[in-house]
């Protein structure tokens, strides 16, 4: 029956009459009812549908953020060995071009690891190792004589005499880089290319020390020198893969200490990421990870010194040598 004769119907059979208001009214809040249910019906048909496509967005922001940090991070390495052979080449004193190598390595190397903190918060550890590794293959074949690591400076000072004016000058240009790294990666920042860069602009950090000072200090201890002694033996023995093969370790030590201490293992990566963040001070930062890291280092060095040590690392990797057969 239709609306029209629903109507007509009623009327007829009540007349005007309060009573009949009151039916049509009814027949109106009937109809209204009807017209929810299936609305409702609409929207619960239709949520699957919507979760759907806000499960595509998200992926798809996320590809987009990750292209986004992977080029980020290219770029940052490609002007940078651009500028560094153009100082290489033009630079003619010794000690300010050494200087400005360094300082150059340190901003390279503290500017892309502030994207591959974005990579590790977003993607996970594992995304974060597969980027480390590739990175550091990269800086060892474009870096030349420049280190970012001023551990890497004191080894050659004890070592070798180098001068201490050449060593403090280029530990302070390492710190002037890798703190200076964040005034560029803000600004890139702040423009928001991608959703992961959204409100990471802002100078307020945390700290990754998430054990007590001491447990941090001996984990950036330990480990810094089992890079150190790895390293080492890989230049004695020379194989042929060896800038791989001490990515690859030093990059499981990272993953190691991740959760704990941050794995830096290299005071100036340390203080131009988090230098003045919330979770520790400036005393404890300094202990952690200065004194830490060097400190593993003087004892790679002194371990490496002693003989019967350097023998026991190294003979598990030794080629033996063939006997020769004797013949009558």
């Amino acid at each position: 029956m239709s609306e029209r004769n629903s109507q007509l119907y009623f009327q007829n059979l009540f007349g005007e009459s309060p009573c009949s208001d009151l039916i049509q009214r009814r027949l109106n809040n009937f109809r209204k009812g009807i017209c929810r249910v299936e609305v409702s019906a609409q929207l619960v048909s239709a949520k699957p549908f919507i979760a759907i496509q806000a499960q595509q967005r998200q992926g798809f922001a996320k590809m987009l953020s990750i292209i986004v940090s992977t080029l980020t991070i290219i770029t940052q390495m490609a002007l940078s060995h651009v500028i560094r052979m153009h100082v290489a080449s033009n630079i003619t004193h010794d000690l300010i071009r050494g200087a400005v190598l360094e300082l150059i390595a340190s901003a390279e190397m503290c500017g892309t690891c502030f994207e591959l903190v974005i990579i590790a918060d977003n993607y996970g550890v594992g995304a974060y190792a597969v980027y480390l590794f590739f990175m550091t293959i990269w800086w060892g074949q474009s870096w030349g004589p420049a280190t970012a690591c001023p551990y890497s400076l004191l080894e050659d000072y004890v070592e070798s005499g180098s001068d201490p004016k050449e060593v403090a000058t280029k530990v302070a240009a390492q710190v002037v880089g890798g703190i200076a790294s964040f005034r560029w990666v803000k600004k890139l920042w702040v423009m928001e290319l991608a959703a992961t860069h959204v409100g990471r602009g802002v100078d307020a950090c945390s700290a990754d020390l998430q054990v007590p000072v001491l447990y941090g200090f001996l984990i950036e201890l330990l480990l810094t020198c089992a890079c150190r002694l790895v390293s080492r033996g890989l230049g004695e023995l020379e194989p042929k893969y060896a800038s791989s093969i001490e990515s690859f370790f030093a990059t499981s030590m990272v993953v190691l200490a991740f959760n704990y201490s941050g794995g830096y293992f290299n005071p100036v990566l340390a203080t131009g990421l988090k230098w003045g963040c919330r979770g520790h001070t400036h005393f404890e930062h300094v202990v952690v990870y200065w004194a830490g890291s060097i400190l593993g280092s003087m004892v790679s060095m002194k371990l490496w010194s002693i003989g019967s040590v350097k023998q026991t690392l190294l003979r598990p990797f030794q080629t033996k040598p063939v006997k020769e057969e004797k013949t009558d």
